[in-house]
């Protein structure tokens, strides 16, 4: 159901992005029609959040059960799902197929009733805000002149970027996503001398109603987009290996890694920001990881020109590596819900050169007989399918694997790959089914179809 407007992007880019999912292979397929209707709903759908939330478990710390039950207890402490005295029942399902994976509905979108007190709060936030986060006070951009603590407030996302920090109104283009009471008096919001931080306004009736993860259980659930969860699992790392994250940051993907290894054997991450780096080893702290070495690092250099020297840490000789994921960067237009965009063309299409530096140098990281997962959260061919292409073309010694889960869709068409090879790419494509799934079909249905955009591909070394 859609509740709110498409996503917001800048013209060129949409014209862009209607070439890609019209292009000459996908017409000869499905047609005109089919295809225009298709992209349509892609806008559409991107600036929707998915109707669950996906949890991660830390199944090498405790069961899954075990985990689940304790999820539900503390959810149900909070009672924070809706304002009104008919609270639904909290319930977490475990995924059928993905073994450390757990599920809940999203409530949404439902009838809320726009206040006249107005809070304006950036297109990030307000994302966030859709997904079950509360407004944290960097986030807020505009209040009425005298909000206390203790006011109700109807928060606004600010689409376009447009609202000036502190103003007191704002009349340009945003978007309901749900009342709260604020806790704070707008002036410590707005504190020159000290900036403020925590909790601005405490969402009590969202448009769209889940719960809030700050704080619960941060060793035993990680919010992970499910996609972002395959990953690991098709990577299938195995107990004594050697294997690299290329891009690692934020470091959810690599700590899932060490998990599935029992912590034993070594995983390499790599980040050209320290302090996202000084994430990466807080959290794996935190899981009670020993296996992670994190380095700041650009993974485009890693390839060291000394191939028999005993390396510990950045560069590596080639042919170090048992499995490389290279998680790479990318124009993130997958992510949802996402409502605008103010990226241009140019920085759109600045992606792939950079991404197929990095995969030169993850192929040469790689031990012959190893396994190589290429993965973005973008939804355009030039950094899927393209890409793979092009590996396939740069690189004989490469070939694609089957996926396992492979829950997402096939490739897409476009790129001039054979239907067998489409056929073991994977690509989460939400805009196919995204308003034909009843919200009577079982959560992991939903699921499995529902995601965000992403794309995995998965190559052996011979």
């Amino acid at each position: 159901m859609s509740a709110l407007p498409r996503i917001s992007l800048k013209a060129e880019v949409t014209e862009h992005l209607r070439s890609v999912f019209l292009n000459k292979e996908v017409l000869a397929a499905v047609g005109l029609q089919e295809a225009e209707l298709r992209f349509q709903k892609l806008l559409t759908c991107l600036s929707h959040p998915p109707s669950y939330t996906c949890v991660r478990a830390s199944t090498h710390l405790a069961p899954l059960e075990d985990i689940r039950l304790r999820l539900e207890e503390e959810l149900k402490k909070q009672q924070k799902w809706i304002s009104s005295p008919e609270q639904p029942s909290i319930h977490v399902a475990p995924h059928p197929r993905i073994t450390d994976v757990l599920l809940l509905p999203v409530d949404g979108p439902r009838p809320v009733e726009q206040l006249s007190s107005e809070v304006v709060v950036g297109a990030q936030c307000g994302s966030a805000v859709l997904r079950g986060a509360h407004v944290f006070a960097p986030g807020i951009i505009a209040s009425p002149k005298y909000m206390k603590a203790g006011d109700m407030v109807s928060v606004f996302s600010d689409l376009e970027g447009r609202c000036t920090r502190g103003a007191t109104s704002f009349q340009g283009n945003k978007v309901f996503v749900g009342n709260g009471v604020a806790e704070m008096d707008r002036s410590a919001i707005f504190a020159t001398e000290t900036p403020a931080r925590g909790v601005g306004v405490q969402m009590v009736d969202p448009l769209y109603q889940s719960p809030s993860f700050d704080g619960v259980l941060p060793s035993l659930v990680f919010l992970q987009n499910l996609p972002s969860v395959v990953v690991g699992h098709v990577l299938a790392p195995r107990p004594g290996e050697w294997i690299l994250d290329m891009c690692a940051a934020p470091g959810g993907k690599t700590c899932h890694i060490a998990a599935l290894m029992g912590d034993k054997g070594e995983v390499v991450a790599l980040d050209r920001i320290q302090n996202k780096i000084d994430r990466i080893r807080q959290n794996a702290q935190m899981l009670s990881l020993q296996s992670i070495k994190a380095y700041c690092f650009n993974s485009t250099q890693a390839v060291s020109d000394e191939p028999k020297q005993e390396a510990k840490g950045p560069p590596f000789p080639p042919e170090s590596f048992d499995r490389v994921l290279l998680d790479a960067p990318c124009s993130g237009l997958g992510q949802r819900p996402n409502m605008a965009s103010t990226w241009s063309l140019k920085e759109i299409c600045s992606y792939p050169p950079l991404q197929r530096k990095l995969f030169q140098a993850a192929v040469r990281l790689l031990k012959k007989g190893g396994v190589l997962v290429y993965s973005t959260c973008t939804v355009t061919l030039a950094e899927n399918e393209e890409q793979v292409a092009w590996a396939l073309n740069t690189f004989p010694c490469l070939t694609l694997q089957p996926q396992e889960p492979h829950i997402g869709a096939e490739g897409m068409l476009g790129a001039g790959l054979s239907p067998e090879q489409l056929c073991l790419l994977q690509r989460f494509s939400p805009e196919v089914n995204w308003d034909q799934i009843e919200t009577t079909a079982p959560l992991a249905f939903r699921a499995d179809r529902d995601t965000i955009g992403f794309f995995i591909a998965k190559f052996l070394k011979t």
